[in-house]
């Protein structure tokens, strides 16, 4: 099975609403820093604590400056669209621009924004949500490489470390593909599955759908999701482990983090522990599959923290340990080539 592009007009309007931190407008965030000449500008409205420091634009603006859609860039509580946002998006249509979101709740759902797509003849497109069906997994090793990022915890860098190895990859001539499973990813690739929004059965199925057969010395690198330590989503973790029968392992984490993301119960595994668990469970569907790097991030840490806690990191695992966005992902990919 193969799976097609999603056709999102470019460039892009960065839509922030009213985001009450920088985290929660990670989905922007992630758009503006791996894709920034898809981006026009931001559209902020009062009460928004998020800034990506673009150009401060509403619909109209944006529109005159050429942009196509308009992306719904803030990850909230429970994935809504709330009624407050339903003028901005309603504008942004009238204004001649599609829609993008990546949240559970539906664009396609809201009547008033429905409505007025289909009266404008404009492209809603809900991108968390898959747009085929997908086979069960057969757990069959595939032709080329595939290298996945697992993480200690949730948050802690899988997408940001998958795109650096596919930019570091692509600059040494390699052949690698970043294969996205969420909804940032999505919208930075142009393809992919979320694969939390698919059915339980199916998720190992589409990991391999987009993981297919390739070139002998192609890499897909395929962005992990959440953590087998993390008791709320540990399924999507195993799925993706199974699913795309990684050759290449690469561990990321956050050294100054206390406990799992939302569970304060739950203390974060040791690095060793993780990395032998993650093995354990990909070995069911690729038996020579081996850890390559540690992907920490250290933004909060000065120079000599970060020093320490990557020398740390590197001794107890035995494999290079690098900052993606700090120190670069070079060493991890010369093991590679």
């Amino acid at each position: 099975m193969s799976f097609a592009p999603l056709d999102i007009a470019r460039p892009y309007l960065l839509f922030l609403g009213d985001a009450p931190d920088a985290l929660a407008a990670k989905t922007a965030r992630g758009v503006a820093q791996f894709r920034p000449e898809w981006c026009v500008g931001q559209w902020r409205l009062p009460d928004c604590q998020a800034d990506l420091g673009l150009p401060e634009l509403d619909a109209r603006a944006a529109a005159a400056l050429g942009a196509k859609t308009m992306i719904v860039g803030v990850a909230n509580a429970g994935g809504t669209l709330p009624e407050r946002w339903h003028p901005a998006l309603v504008a942004a249509l009238e204004h001649g621009m599609d829609l993008a979101s990546g949240l559970h709740a539906r664009l396609s759902d809201l009547p008033g924004v429905a409505d007025a797509a289909r009266r404008l003849g404009r492209a809603l497109h809900d991108v968390r949500h898959p747009r085929q069906d997908y086979p069960v997994g057969k757990g069959r090793l595939r032709r080329g490489k595939r290298l996945l990022t697992v993480g200690t915890d949730c948050s802690v860098g899988k997408m940001y470390t998958s795109l650096a190895l596919e930019k570091e990859m692509r600059a040494r001539g390699m052949k690698a593909d970043f294969r996205a499973t969420g909804q940032t990813g999505i919208l930075i690739a142009g393809r992919g599955v979320s694969v939390d929004a698919v059915v339980a059965d199916f998720m190992s199925g589409a990991i391999e759908a987009i993981t297919p057969d390739n070139e002998p010395h192609h890499w897909d690198v395929v962005e992990g999701q959440g953590s087998l330590f993390h008791a709320s989503y540990a399924g999507v973790s195993l799925a993706l482990l199974h699913g795309a029968a990684p050759d290449a392992l690469v561990l990321c984490h956050e050294p100054q983090r206390r406990h799992m993301r939302g569970l304060p119960h739950y203390a974060l595994p040791g690095l060793k522990e993780c990395a032998d668990a993650n093995l354990a469970a990909a070995r069911l569907t690729n038996r020579d599959v081996r850890l390559v790097g540690a992907a920490l991030n250290t933004s909060n840490l000065d120079p000599a923290e970060r020093a320490a806690a990557l020398a740390e990191a590197e001794g107890e695992l035995g494999v290079p340990a690098t900052d993606p966005m700090i120190t670069g992902v070079s060493r991890i990919v010369d093991g590679l080539e």
